[in-house]
């Protein structure tokens, strides 16, 4: 439906002249010249062809066309208000998707994420673990699984263990890595020095390996300095360490993980990381996103407590 309406600031300066009968105190309401609201009023008058104020003494006062159509002006102004506000509202509700890695997600993001919601009540979040997000070997190309629709009220974002070199795309480094041994309690009793593994089941998974950019336990192996002596090709494989890590805490072997990620499992004495050889794979954590929502209040607002948390790990 097409709308044939008087200009808005003259229907506006109308509403004020005629609540306060005074051209006076609704030139000061609208912070405007007198002069100005006689002539909002007076274009308001030609356009309509009827006249809506009379003067009386050093005031007005409304005609009998003025006074009927003022009560539903008055609606459309308030109906008017609440649209704007329920707009404005709906900025401030923008719909996050963030994509991470299964072992982020789990053992880092997921215990600090109620905080998050509690902050920021208004923004909806939805989770996605990729096992994408690991950049393979950290050193070729990222894979971004989003696809971006700046007409749709869902901001992506995502967590990629790389080098922080998308082109297109802001990234803020939120922490590195370190590559620990990690078992149960009671199994890493036994384990004094790194040549121990040999009699150990070593559970094997494709992230690490990923991370690593090759065989992960060979790698760590050789930086413990005991390559030659403990078998870097047997044991299980699982497809992500978050398996690798459920079958380390229920004591079927030993497992490599990465650090931060596996601290509050080993603060809470669920998993013990029995070796200080610690092997720094080349990459970073990374919050991702595309140049062209970076800007938009729920990433805005995600990035800020994201780097908070991860500078505080």
């Amino acid at each position: 439906m097409i709308y044939r309406l008087p200009p808005l600031n003259a229907l506006r300066v109308f509403e004020a002249a005629a609540r306060h009968l005074s051209f006076k105190e609704a030139a000061h309401e609208l912070s405007i010249t007198q002069a100005a609201v006689s002539h909002q009023v007076k274009s308001l008058e030609e356009y309509l062809g009827v006249e809506l104020f009379r003067r009386s003494g050093r005031g007005v006062q409304l005609t009998e066309a003025a006074r009927a159509a003022l009560p539903r002006l008055r609606d459309g102004f308030d109906a008017l208000a609440a649209a704007v506000e329920q707009i404005r509202e709906r900025g401030g509700e923008t719909d996050l998707a963030i994509t991470a890695p299964p072992v982020f997600t789990a053992r880092w993001l997921m215990p600090r994420l109620a905080d998050f919601s509690k902050r920021n009540p208004k923004i909806e979040v939805r989770v996605v673990s990729s096992s994408k997000m690991v950049d393979a070997g950290a050193l070729d190309s990222a894979v971004m699984t989003g696809t971006l629709d700046l007409r749709d009220d869902t901001s992506g974002v995502e967590i990629h263990l790389g080098l922080g070199e998308y082109p297109g795309y802001r990234s803020d480094r939120l922490f590195g890595v370190s590559m620990v041994v990690v078992a149960n309690p009671e199994l890493g009793n036994v384990l004094k020095r790194p040549e121990d593994l040999a009699r150990q089941v070593l559970l094997h998974d494709d992230a690490m390996n990923l991370v690593a950019h090759g065989n992960a336990w060979q790698k760590w192996l050789e930086a413990a300095g005991v390559g030659d002596r403990v078998d870097a090709a047997h044991g299980p494989h699982f497809s992500s360490n978050i398996l690798s890590l459920e079958a380390a805490s229920q004591k079927l072997g030993v497992a490599l993980a990465l650090r931060p990620l596996v601290n509050d499992d080993i603060a809470s004495g669920r998993l013990v990381a029995p070796f200080a050889t610690e092997m720094k794979p080349i990459g970073s954590y990374y919050l991702v996103c595309p140049e062209v929502i970076a800007d938009r209040p729920a990433v805005a607002t995600f990035r800020e407590w994201l780097l908070e948390k991860a500078g505080s790990s």
